[in-house]
């Protein structure tokens, strides 16, 4: 009898993630993962960007929860595409559950998907969706001692999000000592210390990716 083990399913995973990813590529459609844990601000986040950008940018999400539809419902008010996957338990979005969302979008509409995923540190950095590239946000109220705790999150990110530096003065917790540690897990990780609340860092964070959105599309018509 053969034993199912988590390399079989991580690249069964892999395999349905990159045929999601050619059907965006072919619609030149950016996506983005976005992670975090419980309450770091990615749906606030979410928010922030969709208002900042709607004009410029088709935005469609995909919003991860274990229960409830309160998030999409959230997103949908802001007058975007919306779609909510619970997974009734599961810690992580899969290839297989944003495929089956892929008949409520027209992706021929839409510049950029953001799925939002499940709140967790753990899972969501193993499993690929047919995104262009993960984002992570922390809020300083977790601690500068995650990036060492959870290193695969800051690993297989490509922007890390320092989110609510507002409350920097009343917690404790070093803006350096995240960067510092983040760094030497992934060099190449683009961080951006922000804060919902009060608007700081927000500016450059919708820049950047308003190129990587006009840059996917030049990319791949390039193709």
């Amino acid at each position: 009898m053969k034993i199912p083990i988590v390399r079989d399913i991580l690249e069964a995973n892999d395999r349905i993630a990159e045929q999601n990813r050619e059907i965006f590529n072919q619609n030149r459609v950016l996506v983005i993962n976005l992670m975090s844990s419980p309450g770091a601000g990615k749906t606030t986040l979410l928010e922030k960007a969709i208002d900042a950008l709607k004009n410029d940018i088709h935005i469609g999400v995909i919003e991860g929860d274990i229960e409830t539809t309160r998030d999409a419902e959230r997103i949908a008010a802001k007058g975007v595409p919306a779609v909510q996957i619970n997974t009734k338990g599961a810690c992580h979005l899969d290839g297989n559950m944003i495929r089956d969302t892929f008949n409520e979008f027209n992706f021929a509409e839409l510049d950029l998907l953001v799925v939002e995923n499940v709140g967790n540190l753990v899972c969501p950095a193993e499993f690929k969706i047919g995104e262009d590239f993960k984002v992570m946000i922390l809020s300083v109220t977790e601690g500068d001692d995650k990036p060492g705790k959870y290193p695969l999150m800051f690993h297989e990110s490509k922007v890390l999000l320092v989110n609510k530096i507002d409350l920097l003065p009343y917690v404790d917790c070093s803006m350096e000592k995240i960067r510092e540690d983040a760094l030497k897990i992934n060099p190449e990780i683009v961080i951006f210390p922000v804060s919902c609340k009060t608007g700081e860092g927000l500016d450059a964070w919708f820049s950047w990716l308003k190129e990587k959105v006009k840059g996917k599309k030049t990319e791949v018509r390039g193709q």
